[in-house]
């Protein structure tokens, strides 16, 4: 490796940053009680705040949406292509901006599973489940995947320095390389991604998501159930159902 070849680094784990975010459960209640109290319904929040949580489970049950949608959440992201793979199918309520590839050299991080992550898929489709891998299996993935990760980005080098443009060197990258982008939604889009994104006993509707954008979605969850703990209450006692 010449000098100028920069050391491929190894994660096993996500970066998750709340880094903006204008959202409270008062954004619900007065968001849901312009509808009896017109411009007044503001007032009317802080003036009786006791029913608050009484209200917000009434629309988290009976599935009223809308009044989830005005607030605003912004996270920096830092994990592995094929998380935000999976990610972008999140459409509705989301915003995106990811690092370019063909702006910017991109950094040798590259992503290995921690001993604890489930390597043994046993069952079919819609019925399998993920078991406990042998330390010998689990060595097994850690070379191989350090192994491709080097050469790839070494190769990814050779074309860079050879003068090939970012856009067509980083063909050769894998989706194990990790990515990062700033991610923005309101409360009812983040409900409708944790609930296909977290397994859960309590969920109403049973998901079985890849553990690698669970990582994410677990700690987006933490950040916002600080910002909005009567919603996120709701939303755990009525099954885990985005309304």
């Amino acid at each position: 490796m010449s000098e100028e070849q920069k050391a491929p680094a190894f994660r096993s784990d996500v970066t998750v940053e709340l880094v903006r975010s204008a959202a409270a459960d008062s954004d619900v209640i007065w968001a849901a009680r312009v509808s009896t109290a017109g411009e007044q319904s503001l007032e009317a929040v802080q003036q009786d705040p006791e029913k608050s949580k009484g209200l917000i489970n009434f629309l988290m049950r009976d599935r009223h949406g809308t009044p989830f949608e005005h607030n605003s959440m912004t996270f920096f992201i830092s994990a592995p292509i094929f998380v935000f793979r999976e990610f972008h199918r999140h459409r509705s309520g989301w915003s995106y901006n990811e690092e370019s590839g063909r702006y910017r050299e991109l950094e040798p991080v590259f992503y290995v599973p921690a001993e604890d992550r489930k390597l043994v898929q046993q069952g079919r489709p819609g019925k399998y489940e993920f078991h406990e891998g042998t330390p010998e299996q689990h060595r097994t993935t850690t070379e191989a995947m350090e192994a491709s990760y080097r050469e790839s980005y070494a190769r990814y080098q050779e074309m860079l320095a050879a003068g090939v443009a970012r856009e067509v060197a980083r063909a050769v990258l894998p989706v194990g390389l990790f990515s990062s982008m700033y991610a923005t939604c309101n409360a009812r889009s983040l409900m409708h991604f944790l609930s296909l994104r977290t397994k859960r006993d309590n969920s109403a509707v049973p998901s079985f998501p890849q553990r690698e954008i669970e990582m994410v979605a677990e700690r987006m969850e933490e950040q916002w159930a600080q910002l909005m703990p009567l919603t996120h209450a709701a939303f755990e006692k009525h099954g885990r159902v985005a309304p």
